[in-house]
């Protein structure tokens, strides 16, 4: 996680609860068009506490969406959820998700820090900063904004074409440099699994956990 925080990480029943509520908002996506209702009263405590998600989608080695949150603005359960759905069904760079496709999938939900803004001056003094392979970046320049989680470093190794990509992202060029610009890193906690592996868990199991 990230230095700025002392956050424990998820238990695996926890991991297991949060991957189960991606796949059913999905489900319930194909079935009524609306991500699933999460009620607040039945959720464990680290899942009811305001956290900011991504969840990621992939078809084998291919993606099939990715949408999150970079603030937390509600429950982690309900984030988790929300995302889900909309990574399946509202992400601009797919078809929305067909029946058919469901069981083929593997979902994979990173669970963001607390974003840390940095303390550059320069392009150079930036790089010098970054952690590759640790950090995400979220990189802001008036309007543009864009950001890149910890996993696109297994694309991206290099932190200069890591953070060119991230502005070509924004919509700015590669080699784009500016004084005001701003960059924030965050850590990420990230596990995944395969829609068959979710629904083989036990459902009584998964409910003495919302207990």
């Amino acid at each position: 996680m990230s230095s700025t925080e002392n956050r424990q990480e998820l238990t695996t029943d926890e991991q297991a609860l949060l991957l189960h509520i991606a796949y059913q908002s999905i489900r319930s996506g194909l079935e009524t068009r609306r991500p699933a209702a999460i009620s607040a009263d039945g959720c464990p405590a680290r899942l009811s506490d305001r956290r900011a998600s991504f969840v990621t989608l992939h078809a084998g080695e291919k993606l099939r969406g990715c949408i999150g949150s970079l603030e937390p603005h509600v429950i982690l359960a309900e984030d988790v959820s929300l995302n889900a759905y909309a990574a399946a069904f509202r992400d601009t760079r797919f078809q929305p998700l067909q029946t058919n496709e469901l069981a083929t999938l593997s979902l994979q939900i990173s669970v963001l820090s607390t974003p840390e803004m940095l303390d550059f001056d320069s392009e150079a003094s930036l790089l010098a900063n970054i952690r590759a392979g640790i950090d995400g970046l979220i990189l802001q320049e008036h309007g543009f904004r864009s950001t890149f989680l910890p996993s696109v470093w297994e694309s991206l190794p290099e932190p200069v074409r890591f953070l060119g990509h991230l502005k070509l992202k924004a919509g700015l060029a590669a080699d784009y440099w500016s004084a005001s610009i701003r960059v924030w890193r965050y850590t990420t906690e990230s596990f995944a699994a395969s829609v068959p592996a979710i629904r083989a868990k036990d459902r009584d199991y998964l409910v003495e956990i919302l207990k």
